[in-house]
């Protein structure tokens, strides 16, 4: 069976996650918010949840308060804490939590996705409850064993039609899907290799090459 490797796993259950909020979709004066991973959240204008504020509802655009500070939002875009992980086009800037873990709010498929990024994985890595919320169905992928904290696993390649963070878009992404739930979606190697990574301290640019 073909190897695929996952390195971050095992830090993965004592995780303390940043205050982060992303933007998954728009539906009418409504904005569907992902915060800090769980599911969407149909929010409308004027309404805070969870300490956010949804200020304005735009065709393409959403603007929240988090933190006392205003923060323009696209689909795929998010802002954690006070800093805005956005970016502009082919560009996407993160701030690490306190631990030192880069996260990010995307789109599988159309799909919103709370990723942690990981170089130490091979590729995009997704739990079964995940890949489920994606139409993605493990036994039609390409069977291999997977090393992580828990010993040697069978996961299921496959394809990804789209990935999308921030505002860039990526076809045809190579992925794994396991047969149970992760804690989050890994942003794996078969993204990453398509992007210069910049790290200046606590901030990590993703630029995308093709």
């Amino acid at each position: 069976m073909p190897h695929f490797t996952l390195a971050c796993l095992a830090c993965l259950s004592s995780v303390a996650l940043a205050q982060e909020v992303g933007l998954a979709g728009i539906v009418g004066s409504k904005a569907l918010l992902v915060i800090n991973g769980a599911p969407p959240r149909s929010v409308p204008v004027g309404t805070t949840v969870d300490g956010v504020k949804v200020l304005s509802v735009q065709s393409d655009q959403v603007v929240i308060e988090i933190d006392g500070r205003k923060r323009p939002l696209r689909v795929g875009q998010h802002a954690v804490g006070g800093s805005t992980d956005g970016g502009g086009g082919e560009r996407l800037v993160l701030h690490a939590d306190a631990q030192g873990h880069f996260f990010t709010t995307g789109t599988i498929n159309g799909v919103s996705v709370r990723f942690l990024v990981d170089t130490g994985a091979s590729m995009v890595s997704l739990g079964a409850s995940d890949a489920r919320r994606m139409g993605l169905d493990f036994n039609r992928g390409q069977k291999g064993l997977s090393q992580t904290a828990n010993g040697q696993v069978v996961v299921s390649k496959v394809q990804l039609d789209k990935v999308r963070i921030g505002g860039m878009t990526l076809h045809q992404v190579d992925a794994v899907i396991h047969q149970t739930d992760l804690p989050i979606a890994l942003l794996g190697m078969s993204v990453l290799n398509r992007m210069e990574m910049q790290r200046e301290g606590s901030t990590m640019t993703l630029k995308k090459r093709f």
